[in-house]
């Protein structure tokens, strides 16, 4: 197994665009010919578009790319400008008068970080594309990751900054990746040893509570739960699978959401993860879904470590 770029990966464009003064932004991948999709959605607050494509008794057998956003539900508007990118390039499904580019969408809520009346819009979507054919793709406080934070049951006053992560392998001619936004509400783990590195802050803000055995502390009912979090991504992979087996893929990448994020897939979460076939290779359903929640994992990670401090919030890196 060897380590490669996440823009190696077979067939895809990946590409950001962001406010930074706005902390938000998005994240595209595109894949002009069409891919096979599948999503699984763990989270009890997602905010999503075109995700019904994806289910396995719709017609749709390929889309033509993924958008990960901030922005909340506010930022479902940046796929508009994905659609009017394709379609001037003649990409979509065919409808004899013009063609339709099938774009789905999950956003994260940022609105708390930065400006929260600036949100990814057509502009930046278009944007983020025109960003991926000069493949300006960053780890870190960019795109989708821009306005990311985790550590948040306390509120902004106790979480920490995160970031948009990738991690791409290679095995013979099979090539599995993972791109990921991180905006928690939990701690993150280092997958490999089980230590915290980021999450919800101790009052110094130099050392680190458990969000877990905080949540402990009481078993009060909380009604109307203010869906602040969500973690968005994506795995992608040169093997040849069709829109089911995807969704089972991206049920087994949770598992690296589990590994990594503690607690995860909350009601105040919109944890989604899409899984996307770009080539034609035949592998095993099983290998490359175990493979792809250990690249999952590792993108969290690298997600939360390559983030800077910035408004206000304190990076891993910092402390």
């Amino acid at each position: 197994m060897k380590e490669i770029k996440i823009q190696e990966l077979e067939n895809i464009k990946i590409g950001s665009a962001e406010n930074k003064d706005a902390a938000t932004g998005c994240t595209v991948i595109l894949c002009e010919q069409g891919m096979a999709a599948g999503l699984d959605v763990r989270g009890g607050g997602p905010a999503s578009r075109e995700t019904e494509l994806l289910k396995p008794t719709a017609a749709a057998e390929s889309i033509h790319a993924v958008l990960l956003s901030g922005g909340s539900a506010f930022g479902l508007d940046a796929a508009g400008g994905v659609m009017e990118y394709l379609e001037e390039r003649n990409i979509g499904f065919d409808v004899g008068i013009t063609k339709v580019p099938l774009v789905c969408e999950s956003c994260l809520f940022d609105l708390m970080v930065g400006d929260h009346r600036v949100r990814p819009d057509k502009a930046m979507g278009y944007a983020a594309c025109e960003n991926a054919e000069k493949g300006n793709y960053r780890d870190g406080n960019f795109g989708a990751g821009t306005g990311a934070t985790v550590g948040k049951l306390y509120g902004p006053e106790f979480c920490m900054k995160s970031g948009i992560g990738s991690y791409a392998v290679q095995i013979g001619e099979l090539q599995v990746g993972a791109i990921v936004a991180v905006n928690a509400l939990g701690d993150i783990y280092d997958w490999k040893n089980g230590k915290k590195v980021a999450g919800l802050l101790e009052k110094d803000k130099k050392s680190f509570l458990c969000t877990e055995d905080e949540v402990y502390k009481s078993y009060e009912v909380v009604k109307n739960k203010f869906v602040a979090n969500t973690t968005i991504g994506a795995v992608i992979t040169n093997a040849a699978f069709h829109k089911t087996q995807l969704c089972k893929i991206a049920s087994m990448a949770h598992n690296g959401y589990a590994r990594s994020i503690r607690p995860v897939h909350t009601t105040a979460d919109g944890d989604s993860i899409y899984a996307l076939s770009t080539g034609t290779l035949e592998a095993d359903l099983d290998m490359v879904g175990t493979l792809a929640a250990q690249v999952m994992s590792e993108a969290i990670l690298r997600a939360v470590m390559s983030a800077e401090t910035a408004y206000g919030f304190p990076a891993a890196r910092d402390l």
